[in-house]
């Protein structure tokens, strides 16, 4: 099969196409023939050696895929040869056969294209897993996020206004700000971390925001401790300005605060597989009524990768990014894949 291979720690030269063995799934796994694969911002930090992949997952770069699947481990039941499939991978996603846990697919939503399903698992999976289930984000409250443009942050946008949450998005540039308000957010804005808590302040009226997601973390998390309404709840999912901060601890107890975090990949198989539970049976119904696909800036061919890469670094695009593996045949909704049935 071919896949992406990185030839050791660095830029994105050092990844190019490869030829490799399929992978046997193991008896709990399905075997996906891959047709598009998402990119995100785990893979540039694997590619760099920030963020290894588990010792039991493969190598390869890739957490999100979407395609057929065409094996199966014999204690797999749910699923049948040739079902549309998107997936929340371990690794392995950039390349044309992807093993997975039968329990972290989820069925393409009727009328969804897989470009499209491709794109939703990892963000999907982490907005639902960090502000619905661990930060408690309900209908009628107010949601602030911090970086809103990129694939975390659509998803945000787009699975908080399903639910009947404000959202308040917090971006850099005025494209973006255009960007986030197209997808649905309430309030688009931009401001320094010195700033940010006046402008939230105005905004709710002095109130303040309910749950606030942040990706920046350094010296932007006192400033969204300061927007957080009594009671608020801040999830926190990456760091991309700083790994440490002060805070100050009283300010959380007076106040009622909560402050959850975590990084998606090294969860346990089950508590990936109680998040894609809950995405089919909150989530996934709404695909029948509304918007909640993402925006996909631009599609690459797999060999392209380094060049997903190097746009993905640039942080000159809003969206997703994502990788075409394969153009064999169309799908109902007319983008390439290929199925074949290896037994």
């Amino acid at each position: 099969m071919n896949y992406i291979a990185c030839h050791g720690v660095g830029g994105s030269e050092m990844m190019s196409l490869a030829q490799g063995e399929v992978p046997t799934p193991r008896a709990t796994q399905v075997l996906i023939k891959v047709a598009v694969a998402g990119v995100n911002g785990p893979d540039i930090a694997q590619r760099k050696g920030h963020y290894p992949a588990p010792s039991d997952a493969s190598p390869i770069l890739g957490l999100e895929v979407a395609g057929y699947i065409v094996a199966m481990g014999a204690d797999v039941r749910q699923w049948q040869l040739g079902d549309r499939v998107c997936a929340l991978v371990p690794g392995g996603g950039y390349s044309e056969y992807v093993s997975v846990n039968a329990r972290h697919c989820l069925p393409v939503p009727t009328g969804v294209s897989l470009v499209d399903a491709a794109v939703l698992p990892e963000t999907f999976f982490t907005v639902w897993g960090n502000v619905f289930m661990r930060a408690g984000l309900k209908a009628g409250e107010t949601l602030l996020i911090l970086g809103a443009s990129g694939g975390i942050g659509s998803a945000a946008i787009r699975l908080a206004k399903a639910f009947d949450v404000k959202v308040l998005a917090l971006v850099s540039t005025e494209e973006k700000r255009q960007y986030c308000q197209e997808l649905g957010a309430d309030e688009v804005f931009c401001a320094s971390s010195a700033t940010l808590s006046q402008q939230v302040l105005r905004l709710t009226q002095e109130r303040g925001v309910d749950v606030v997601l942040d990706q920046l973390g350094g010296d932007w998390l006192p400033a969204a401790f300061d927007c957080m309404a009594y009671d608020g709840r801040l999830a926190s999912i990456a760091c991309q300005t700083g790994r440490q901060v002060t805070v100050d601890i009283f300010q959380l107890m007076r106040r009622r605060l909560s402050w959850v975090a975590s990084t998606l990949r090294p969860q346990s198989e089950a508590a990936k597989a109680d998040i894609a539970q809950q995405l089919l049976a909150h989530v996934w119904p709404k695909f029948a009524d509304r918007q909640l696909t993402l925006p996909i800036d631009q599609i690459f061919d797999l060999k392209d990768a380094p060049l997903a890469h190097q746009l993905f670094e640039s942080r000159q695009f809003c969206g997703k990014l994502a990788l075409r593996v394969t153009h064999d045949q169309e799908d109902e909704c007319g983008h390439a894949v290929l199925i074949e049935n290896l037994n």
